[in-house]
This record gives C-alpha cells, sequence and structure tokens, in this order.
C-alpha cells in the first residue's frame, strides 16, 4: 500500500513538474512579437529558421516597420564595401560602432554576381542609402538592394539619362534617394542639364517605387551646375534630398534641396563667410544635422567640419571641428558617416578609411584597397522591404 501510494505521489509530482514546464515554455503570442520586435536584424535573420510561425512572424511588412521604427533611436549602421576582384565582387559589411577592423561577409548580395551586374567596378557604382537600401548604378540600370535581407530591384533609367547614353549634349549630373513618409514611397530624384539648344536647359525627374513610373517636374528653371565630371549624390535629411550646386545667373555656391513630401525643389542660403570651390567640399549628415565639409585650401592638410545647428537658419552655420589629415596619405579625406559617441568616419578616398575622435584625431585606421578597386556606402540595418515589384538573393 505504501509502494503504490509512493509511485502515485511520483507520478503527480512528475506531471506537475511536466504541466510547469509546458507552461514556462509557452508564451503569448503578442508577447513574442513584443520581444522579437527588439533583437538585431542579424538575430531575426537566423531566427526565421526556428518555425513556420516565428518565419511568418519575421517576414511580415508591418514587422519589419514597427522593428524599424523601434529601432531608429539607436539604429545598428554598417559600412559596405564593395571589391571588384575578378571573376566575382566581394561584400564585406564593416560594424564601425566597434572597430573599423570589425569585417563581416555579406553573403546576401549574391546578385552582384549576376550577368546583370558586371563585376568591373566601373560598371556599379554605389551612391548613398536610405533606411536600409542603397541605391546604386550600372551599365543597364539603376538598381535598389537592401544588403541585410537580400531585397532588391532594378530600375530603368529616365527618359534624359537614356538620351544622354546616345547624345553626348546630354548628361545627368544629380543623382538622390529618399522616402517620402506621407505617401510611404521611396523616390529616386534625377536631374539632367541639355545643352544641345540655345542656352542651357535643366530637367528635373523622379521615380516613384509606388507608382513605379518616372514623372518630370515641368515648368521650373533650374540654374544650377556641378563642377564634378560624375553625378553629385545628394545628402537626405529632414526628409529632402540636399546637393551643393552653383548658380550660374547668381554666379554662387548654393544647397538645392529636393522636399520628398512636395516634390519640389528649393533652394537654401550658403554661408558667405566660406571661401569655398565645389571641388573641395561637399555636403554631408553629421549626427542630425546637416554639415559641410571643406578642405582648407590655405593649409591643405587641414578639413573643416561645418554644421548647420538650425535647419535653414543660414546664420547658424557653426564651425565644430578640425581634422588633421596623415601627411603619409593621399593628403585627401572625407567624412561618410559618424559614430553615436561622436567620432567621424571618413575615407582617403582610394586606400582607407579613417576614425576620428571628437578632438579631430585620428584614432583608427582600416586598408581596404589592398588587392584592387573598392567602394563603400554607409547604410542602416533593416528588415524593410520595397513597394511593388522585387526580388530576393
Amino acid at each position: 500500500m505504501k509502494r503504490k501510494n509512493r509511485h502515485r505521489g511520483r507520478k503527480r509530482t512528475e506531471e506537475k513538474k511536466k504541466k510547469k514546464k509546458k507552461t514556462l515554455q509557452h508564451l503569448p503570442h503578442e508577447l513574442i512579437i513584443q520581444i522579437l520586435l527588439r533583437l538585431p536584424v542579424k538575430s531575426l535573420t537566423r531566427f526565421k529558421c526556428v518555425c513556420k510561425s516565428w518565419f511568418s512572424v519575421i517576414s511580415d511588412p508591418h514587422f519589419a516597420n514597427s522593428h524599424f521604427q523601434l529601432s531608429t533611436a539607436t539604429p545598428t549602421r554598417r559600412i559596405l564595401l564593395l571589391s571588384n576582384k575578378a571573376p566575382r565582387l566581394k561584400t564585406r559589411s564593416i560594424d564601425f560602432e566597434e572597430s573599423l577592423k570589425h569585417v563581416y561577409a555579406s553573403p546576401n548580395l549574391k546578385f552582384f554576381n549576376h550577368p546583370l551586374f558586371p563585376y568591373n567596378q566601373f560598371s556599379i557604382t554605389l551612391t548613398s542609402s536610405c533606411r536600409g537600401f542603397i541605391f546604386f548604378k550600372c551599365s543597364s540600370s539603376l538598381c535598389l538592394c537592401n544588403p541585410s535581407n537580400g531585397i532588391h530591384k532594378q530600375i530603368p533609367f529616365s527618359t534624359f539619362d537614356s538620351k544622354s547614353k546616345l547624345d553626348a549634349n546630354i548628361f545627368c549630373y544629380m543623382y538622390g534617394f529618399g522616402y517620402d513618409q506621407s505617401k510611404d514611397d521611396y523616390l529616386v530624384v534625377s536631374m539632367s542639364i541639355d545643352t544641345s539648344l540655345d542656352g542651357v536647359s535643366s530637367h528635373l525627374e523622379f521615380f516613384s517605387l509606388r507608382a513605379n513610373t518616372w514623372k518630370e517636374i515641368e515648368g521650373t528653371h533650374f540654374p544650377y551646375i556641378t563642377v564634378s565630371g560624375a553625378p553629385k549624390v545628394g545628402s537626405l535629411i529632414d526628409g529632402a534630398i540636399h546637393w551643393l550646386a552653383f548658380r550660374r545667373d547668381l554666379d554662387s555656391t548654393v544647397i538645392v534641396a529636393f522636399d520628398l513630401m512636395e516634390r519640389e525643389l528649393v533652394e537654401m542660403s550658403f554661408p558667405d563667410y566660406i571661401d569655398i570651390e565645389l571641388i573641395d567640399c561637399d555636403l554631408w549628415v553629421f549626427g542630425e544635422f546637416l554639415a559641410l565639409w571643406v578642405m582648407d585650401m590655405e593649409d591643405n592638410d587641414k578639413v573643416d567640419i561645418w554644421v548647420m545647428k538650425e535647419y535653414k537658419v543660414r546664420s547658424s552655420w557653426t564651425k565644430t571641428l578640425v581634422l588633421s589629415i596623415d601627411v603619409n596619405s593621399t593628403g585627401f579625406f572625407y567624412p561618410i558617416c559618424c559614430t553615436k559617441s561622436g567620432d567621424i568616419i571618413g575615407t582617403d578616398g582610394h586606400t582607407q578609411l579613417l576614425k576620428y575622435d571628437d578632438k579631430g584625431q585620428v584614432i583608427e585606421h582600416y586598408s581596404y584597397n589592398k588587392r584592387g578597386g573598392s567602394q563603400l556606402a554607409m547604410y542602416t540595418e533593416s528588415l524593410l522591404s520595397l513597394p511593388g515589384d522585387s526580388e530576393q538573393a
């Protein structure tokens, strides 16, 4: 009798343990989603393989958007390196918040080795990024890709950009890529110039990914030019794409901005107390501010960093840093982005990345061009997809 009672007691204890274990393993679906929303993209990509329900949740566009909104306060940003070492392109990303030497493979970018994307570095040009997508140009089209999930899409050249392949008098001189939050739409912006007519005519076009078509903004005069041969790429901040340009009619340097919500071109005054040439400076985004880097022409081993403390307020331009250029390098430096702690990441344009502290001194460098040509672009990790048709590598 005692043995039976003892046996029943053990059985009840085991059943209670099993029941407790089962209860602990089960979490409400809503709670699981909230936990997943707070995980990094790298982990979520792996966790798609845990079970079908997790795959469904993580693949949902609404989940991706919610995850991106939550992560915007402390985004995970990386620099993508694109090497043209034949016979295949190689991509690597760097977590520059930790160290420039923390280099990771980017296995999702296999589409770069597709026949549509020739491995020659002159056929692919990395430009800018927005919400995790990198905008680049290849020989046959414009393209967008998300290095975090492999989503990519090809975009046809605009009307005037296509004409430029046949007519030397027409060429594109400004590109930009950004997001219109009011319409949940991504826009690619292109400004072209036609010198074949009497005088010079400019054409402003934008491609809407939601509408899947190019549209020209007509009836407006654009008296702007740039001095570089390659198309100038705009800096995205405060819902607008910004370029540094020269007004032919006023003989002055200005900031041109394309408002992504209003879908119009506006002009911002440039501080007249900065004496520059367009080949020695450019706009960039420093933290949450529109900024400008300027090569010091009198002391060419220095780069001045100017920040617009109040957006669109001309008098708010302030010199915040002076960077010392290594005399043993190429004698050139332009910034790409900054870390959460305020360090500045940039490149000498040929061989290496450099990290400067908030005192303007080099604290780290990384050589990325040992075996051939390379390009780089900064992007934010995200799980986002694009409106309309897109593919996944």
